[in-house]
């Protein structure tokens, strides 16, 4: 692998080298000179609608955004030339708008639009009008959007292109007694999966028949809510896999290439939280074959953009197929920094016609890059739960070298209930992979987010736990690594006693002190500048940086130390030995009362007053960000009280039902 010194520097550019990126640009933009796009309009929002901005304005390319009306004051809506509101928040009466978007394309004479990720990026019915319009979409045609959107009919010609598929039931399910027989068929485990699916929505995994049942019911009803198209499929479950994709890059005259792998089996609830590129897991041969098998798939059905065809890799590197996602992934970025090249400009010169400028042997791995995706989670709930509420201060790790941070948010920006919870998508790249890491650890550390949980914590875990470094990870990584929950970092001896040495001398602001700790003396050191939410400090010639959350005249004080808030008492010694006097307030009885773990939307109660309800019986389900999660009862009673209906909005910690 290369690695130029060029990567040193940090940016908020799109590519984690600014004079590779500059000079990539300059050459394309000099290309297409006279036969560009003069304006294109994004439809979609967040950090993705900023993406393409960023690489639209490098390209000279006007843009056009649209946003809903709580968006009104988005990112995304600020940095385009144009801005049109297309409807209230729910995403079907705005971003999923065909209508109010076709209007706006007409009013603003757009010439192409960019669909980003999720919302109207697959929507066959969406380019179709758009192409009778003689607008361009920035992707492939309807027939391959069809073929690959369409779970069932995508493994069909995945078979016939000779790649591998997993064994599994070919059609469409069309009940719970259909499903449980075609999985004792299959054999179980398996997997439950809405057709029209992504994301993780619309996926449950059954181990038997009642969880079969189970997960048909709540995959239909999420692939309703999220696609409007509830067909189901099931698949042999092909367990403790490694989730592996393959980026593909083709032109409408023939050309097609693969653009290396992305390592994504750091997930929760099926869906990506660390990604990587390349694989530690993968050797040339593995890769070189999968990378033919996608570009085969891509030919057979005359594929035109970027895309990405996902496989599950078992332990002897057998791979097979997965999906195709017919749009720009997530996880672009890293792809974008070990290749050096612009995905959203590619998709651009594609869509207007020119062929590929690279052939295979061009498509380099320079490098390594991890992206962390930053979401407004609380993730000692279920690995991540959402958060909602203001981001009061906010703050990018920009200061860090070879960092890229792709987001559509700022100081002051709302993270609503209507859509999804990401933040941003934290990227780091380096010479190699410990070189990324490291330089992730950093950024974490120095990335200040306040007003909403956060899932900061966990991102840091993981990428410092030894099994991820040693590169022995699979798609059940982090039920493995923390059966019981995710409970943030656990300090060691020293550790406990450098954080205990800090928060004592942060307390009086003391420049540098010795301070005992169990009997060991630390030597602290820094300059407590208390205007900055990110101080440096200097425990035994050891730096930490650290983030005072909140203190309070109680001597309450919560410190993030290791990428985890602690909760901390500093009293003085009389103090101290008066708080033995205070009284401790008494804990909820939390198995007779049924909270809502997250803000969410009540989509149905199964339970009224008087009903005796068994441990484990589903209450109520809650929909958040367009995931069903059900609430079960933590022990058997008599429901004394229930205290919302469907169609109700909860906020995390609401009472729903309340047991005798």
């Amino acid at each position: 692998m290369k690695c130029g010194s060029e990567f040193q520097g940090s940016s908020k550019f799109d590519f984690c080298s600014v004079e590779r990126w500059l000079l990539h640009s300059a050459c394309v933009t000099a290309q297409l000179q006279g036969g560009t796009f003069e304006k294109l309009l994004i439809a979609n929002r967040g950090e993705i609608a900023c993406r393409v901005i960023k690489t639209c304005k490098k390209m000279g390319i006007k843009t056009v955004a649209i946003h809903s009306d709580v968006d009104a004051n988005a990112v995304h809506v600020k940095m385009a030339d144009e801005a049109v509101c297309v409807g209230p928040a729910p995403t079907s009466k705005s971003y999923l708008n065909m209508d109010a978007i076709m209007e706006v394309i007409k009013k603003t004479r757009a010439q192409a639009v960019h669909p980003g990720y999720g919302f109207l990026s697959e929507n066959r019915e969406f380019a179709r009008r758009l192409a009778s319009e003689g607008i361009t979409f920035i992707g492939p045609d309807t027939h391959a959007i069809q073929a690959m959107g369409d779970k069932i009919e995508s493994k069909l010609l995945a078979k016939n292109a000779k790649v591998n598929t997993i064994p599994g039931f070919d059609g469409v399910v069309k009940d719970a007694d259909e499903a449980v027989r075609i999985a004792r068929e299959i054999g179980y485990p398996v997997m439950i999966k809405a057709s029209a699916g992504g994301g993780g929505k619309g996926m449950r995994i059954a181990w038997d028949d009642e969880e079969t049942r189970e997960g048909f019911r709540f995959s239909s009803q999420e692939a309703a809510s999220s696609f409007g198209d509830d067909r189901l499929l099931i698949e042999k479950f092909i367990d403790n896999p490694r989730h592996i994709e393959i980026q593909v890059l083709a032109d409408k005259h023939g050309n097609a290439l693969w653009l290396n792998e992305r390592e994504c089996s750091i997930q929760r609830r099926n869906q990506k939280v660390v990604e990587e590129a390349p694989s530690t897991f993968l050797d040339p041969e593995t890769r070189r074959a999968m990378g033919e098998q996608a570009v085969a798939l891509a030919k057979a059905v005359k594929y035109s953009s970027a895309g990405t065809v996902e496989f599950l890799v078992d332990s002897s590197k057998n791979f097979y197929f997965l999906e195709m996602n017919t749009r720009l992934q997530v996880e672009h970025p890293v792809t974008e920094c070990i290749t050096g090249l612009d995905l959203v400009q590619e998709m651009i010169r594609v869509a207007k016609g020119y062929p590929l400028r690279h052939k295979q042997a061009d498509i380099p791995i320079n490098g390594w890059a991890v992206e962390c995706r930053v979401y407004a989670e609380d993730p000692y709930k279920s690995f991540g739960l959402p958060s909602i509420g203001k981001l009061s201060q906010y703050q990018e790790p920009l200061q860090v070298p070879s960092v890229r941070v792709d987001s559509g948010v700022q100081q002051g920006s709302d993270i609503s209930i209507f859509y999804d919870p990401m933040i941003s998508k934290l990227i780091t790249y380096g010479c190699n992979r410990a070189e990324a890491l490291k330089r992730m650890e950093e950024a974490l550390d120095n990335y200040v987010i306040r007003g909403v949980a956060h899932n900061i914590s966990l991102l840091r875990e993981v990428i410092i736990h030894p099994r991820f470094i040693q590169g022995e990870i699979s798609t059940k990584f982090l039920p493995e690594v923390y059966p019981d929950g995710f409970k943030g970092h656990k300090l060691t001896d020293l550790e406990r006693r450098e954080l205990l040495a800090t928060a004592a001398s942060l307390y009086p602001c003391l420049v540098s002190q010795q301070v005992e700790v169990d009997g060991m003396k630390l030597n602290v050191t820094s300059e407590w500048n208390l205007a900055s939410p990110l101080l440096s400090v200097t425990i035994d010639g050891t730096q930490r940086t650290i983030q005072r959350i909140s203190r309070s005249a109680a001597g309450d004080t919560s410190i993030q130390f290791l990428g985890t808030v602690y909760k901390l008492q500093i009293l003085t010694k009389v103090a101290a030995e008066l708080s033995k006097y205070m009284p401790e307030k008494a804990a909820e009885d939390t198995s007779s009362a049924l909270r809502s773990p997250m803000p969410g939307a009540v989509v149905a109660v199964s339970v009224k007053p008087g009903d005796t309800v068994s441990e484990g019986q589903e209450i109520c389900v809650i929909e958040a960000m367009k995931m069903q999660n059900s609430m079960t009862a933590a022990k058997t009673g008599k429901v004394k009280a229930v205290h919302c209906k469907a169609g109700d909005t909860v906020g995390e910690g609401d009472l729903l039902v309340e047991l005798e």
